[in-house]
């Protein structure tokens, strides 16, 4: 099962709401895509961080499409049921935990999500090597720790698919290894220097 926990690159996290946030937060509909989200603690840790700094009105505005290939098939019945073990959620700030998770009493160790929250993500499962894209019009697609699995022409297309899949000034987030090869500087503008965050550039 992939390796991941809440909370985890909170540097980019709180990039992410310092540059995309003020200009995604006026829009009707705020569509964003975690492409390879695992078990959930990524589209959910950005759910937080988003209900955080737009409030309880805008934050309804917000749909994140939550995929992944999922070869275990367990990922969505997880993000679903929004249930997650200490060891996971151990990483959120005490404030914020104690907002959005509750002990289960039938589970011991074992906190679930804020409906709230939980009602912000869908799961759907998808391969980004068929290189489609589920939609367009997406303000903010993150890829973290995905793409460094494929062949460099792999990484490419899928790129293709994001630019495509994201709507006039969208942004894309990467990991901090993947830098945006040189063939997209027509195609997107770095916006900061100390994170993989890109702004899609006109065509």
């Amino acid at each position: 099962m992939a390796f991941t926990f809440f909370f985890r690159d909170k540097q980019t996290l709180d990039l992410i709401q310092e540059h995309v946030v003020p200009v995604i937060r006026g829009k009707r509909y705020i569509n964003i895509w975690d492409a390879g989200c695992a078990m959930g603690p990524e589209p959910y840790s950005l759910a937080i961080i988003l209900r955080e700094k737009m409030g309880q009105f805008i934050f309804r505005n917000i749909k994140i499409l939550a995929t992944d290939i999922d070869n275990s098939n367990l990922f969505g019945k997880i993000i679903r049921e929004g249930i997650y073990d200490r060891e996971l959620v151990g990483r959120i700030p005490k404030e914020i935990f104690e907002k959005y998770f509750s002990l289960l009493d039938n589970k011991p160790g074992n906190f679930v999500l804020s409906k709230e929250i939980k009602d912000r993500v869908e799961y759907l499962k998808h391969d980004l090597l068929s290189f489609n894209a589920l939609r367009t019009g997406f303000c903010l697609i993150l890829c973290k720790n995905v793409l460094l699995h494929f062949k460099q022409e792999e990484q490419i297309k899928v790129i293709e698919m994001f630019y495509g899949a994201l709507e006039p000034g969208g942004f894309l987030v990467m990991e901090q290894t993947q830098k945006m090869p040189s063939r997209f500087d027509h195609k997107f503008r770095r916006v900061v220097s100390n994170a993989q965050i890109y702004q899609k550039l006109p065509a």
